[in-house]
């Protein structure tokens, strides 16, 4: 049965992605990977999904874990773009598992320029992504979860803005072979968006032919809608080597987005003494043109009791011609 769900989801998105149009969806930010240790991993991380970033890469994972635990992201983008990302969950022991994380991208302060002051007018603007998502996670079996989310969405650019409404599902299994993880997802399923705001807001002669009409009506520009990056995502994941001193996992994500090509994501984590870990993947294979590829990490796990302790991550992910970008976070758990 849990095989048979695992493959309708895989028929049901071969339909839905029929096209792929590089570069035609709004909200690209949703597609920015979440969590210095799933970004060490190359992303290759839906089947691992066992901290709380499962909330953007796999909401069925966090029902896999007995602790709560709260996390911190930041990095620092390109161009001084700041991005930043703050999750929790809390398990409900037989009640499966709640979370909510909020996800923020700002492009600082630009200033306002025009074909007559191409030095600037004095006036400034900013511009800014945001993402409130409620996720909820049930574990079927002792080896199969199911979870999902609901998100709101909003773009904004000076005085224009945008929203949308979306949804993630996320199903994970525990297979009896090799202790082989199989995830798979699909991601910002939802309604399409459109600028709107009085920065659109111009003055219009409905007939400039008549002489004496009111020539100054106040009108509304209609702008264009498109629809969220949606992704499905397949993973899977393996545990090569777990003792008590040394654990190593490999992962792999096959990814079929609505805006690009099909790609994979590969990564490992070695983990010594459950206590220091070390990180390498690599994004984007047999995609063209793509700026991302090389991933290194690691994290540092400290318990101060049993069920109580704080994870500190870093990790290096290399963007070719836009150099690289650099991610921290700080989690607790509890």
């Amino acid at each position: 049965m849990k095989l048979k769900v695992i493959f309708i989801i895989l028929i049901c998105s071969t339909t839905i992605f029929a096209q792929t149009k590089v570069g035609s969806t709004a909200a690209p930010f949703l597609n920015i990977g979440i969590g210095p240790r799933a970004i060490g991993m190359g992303g290759g991380f839906s089947a691992t999904a066992n901290d709380v970033t499962a909330l953007y890469w796999n909401p069925a994972g966090i029902s896999r874990t007995e602790y709560n635990e709260a996390m911190f992201s930041h990095t620092r983008w390109f161009a001084d773009i700041t991005f930043n990302w703050a999750g929790a969950k809390i398990n409900l022991q037989d009640y499966g598992a709640v979370g909510l994380s909020i996800t923020y991208l700002d492009y600082g302060k630009m200033e306002v320029t025009t074909l007559k002051e191409q030095d600037g007018t004095g006036e400034f603007f900013t511009a800014k992504d945001l993402s409130l998502a409620l996720s909820y996670a049930y574990n079927l079996t002792d080896r199969f979860s199911i979870g999902g989310s609901v998100k709101y969405i909003n773009q904004s650019i000076w005085n224009s803005s945008a929203d949308a409404i979306a949804f993630d599902i996320g199903t994970l299994f525990y297979s009896e072979i090799f202790n082989m993880r199989i995830a798979a997802t699909i991601s910002n399923f939802g309604t399409d968006m459109r600028l709107s705001g009085k920065d659109l807001l111009v003055l219009y002669d409905i007939d400039p032919n008549i002489y004496g009409n009111n020539d100054q009506i106040l009108a509304n520009l209609r702008t264009d809608s498109y629809p969220l990056p949606l992704l499905f995502r397949v993973g899977l994941a393996m545990d090569l080597l777990k003792t008590q001193m040394h654990t190593f996992t490999l992962g792999v994500d096959a990814l079929h987005p609505n805006d690009n090509a099909e790609s994979l994501n590969v990564g490992g984590e070695y983990i010594f003494n459950n206590f220091i870990s070390l990180r390498a993947g690599y994004k984007n294979l047999f995609l063209k043109n793509s700026q991302e590829g090389l991933t290194l990490g690691f994290g540092i796990k400290y318990d101060f009791s049993a069920g109580y302790g704080f994870n500190f991550d870093y990790a290096y992910q290399d963007f070719g011609i836009l150099k690289n970008t650099q991610h921290l976070s700080i989690s607790v758990r509890f």
